[in-house]
């Protein structure tokens, strides 16, 4: 394990001279079960990082740290969960939430790289979520940098349940933007995927569904799931997973999350850590106090941001 972390600081310390040649945000499309350029129909993974609840950690909803992560970690995708239900967040004040938002996607699409717009909530609010994803879908539709993410993890919902609600939000984001992708959730935190493959939405394009792994709890049985559905035609993309346990604490799993980022390859699959906030906990990535402007040093990053870094850019290298 030291020699690792080792590693890694020596890696971070190689490459935080100079910047990292990402592909552009052209559009996407889903077809055959996975994400791909909706030109050349090759399969586009997408890589990158969450942003954490937006009602505390708003301060790195910014366009420094929006540059940072694409230009120096190699993040082709940054994930703005604007938070719900929590705190002062977008029930209680939705022009916070619309105000952070807005800084985030508006530095995406200047820095040519995607965003997910993540309603990161855990209950279904089917109105309040349509009326967010309309006001999203007239603002940015016509981007082909936007990925709208309806129902970040659904707790106690069924299947059904989420399916009605996630048509319901479908269907008014498609009746502003035709094309641009769509996640879906699953029951208990994004697991049953493999339900949702015997029962997919129907009449709309460009639907993907979403995996959360975290890799110290999530092993074997939900690889397993993921792969049922995989076999079944689902387009999946793990939209937030970490290299800990399911409670965000607990040590690194490089074993896992290593077999997971080979899974992830092997089925051309993107993924999106979390998450980038200071909080004190093992999946914050950035240590408390760090500043929010980006361009952190070796001090301010922890031991799962490094592993986020490296990974992030061998798949940059990769798709050179």
């Amino acid at each position: 394990m030291k020699r690792f972390i080792i590693y890694m600081y020596a890696l971070l310390a190689a490459m935080s001279a100079g910047t990292t040649a990402i592909m552009g945000a052209e559009p996407l499309a889903v077809r055959s079960g996975k994400i791909v350029g909706a030109e050349s129909g090759e399969p586009r993974p997408l890589h990158g990082v969450s942003l954490a609840w937006h009602h505390f950690a708003d301060r790195y909803y910014n366009a420094d740290v929006v540059r940072t992560l694409h230009r120096s970690w190699g993040a082709d995708v940054i994930r703005a969960a604007v938070s719900v239900e929590l705190g002062d967040g977008y029930l209680a004040n939705p022009r916070r939430a619309m105000r952070a938002l807005e800084t985030v996607v508006e530095a995406c699409i200047e820095e040519d790289c995607y965003v997910v717009i993540d309603w990161h909530c855990h209950h279904i609010r089917t109105e309040e979520a349509v009326g967010f994803f309309t006001e999203a879908a007239r603002r940015w539709g016509d981007k082909a940098n936007v990925i709208y993410e309806i129902y970040n993890e659904p707790e106690n919902d069924t299947w059904s349940e989420v399916k009605a609600y996630a048509e319901r939000v479908a269907a008014a984001i498609r009746e502003i933007d035709p094309d641009n992708i769509i996640i879906v959730g699953s029951p208990h935190w994004d697991q049953d995927v493999d339900i949702a493959a015997d029962d997919p939405l129907t009449g709309y394009d460009n639907i993907a569904y979403s995996f959360h792994f975290y890799a110290d709890t999530h092993r074997a049985e939900n690889m397993e799931r993921c792969d049922y559905a995989l076999s079944k035609g689902l387009p999946l993309i793990v939209s937030e997973c970490g290299a800990m346990d399911h409670l965000g604490g607990g040590e690194v799993n490089y074993e896992w999350w290593g077999r997971w980022m080979q899974w992830a390859e092997r089925n051309d699959i993107g993924w999106i850590a979390w998450s980038l906030s200071d909080k004190v906990e093992t999946c914050s990535m950035l240590r408390h106090g760090a500043p929010a402007e980006g361009g952190w040093g070796i001090d301010d990053l922890k031991d799962w941001s490094l592993l986020v870094i490296s990974s992030l850019k061998q798949k940059t290298n990769e798709n050179r």
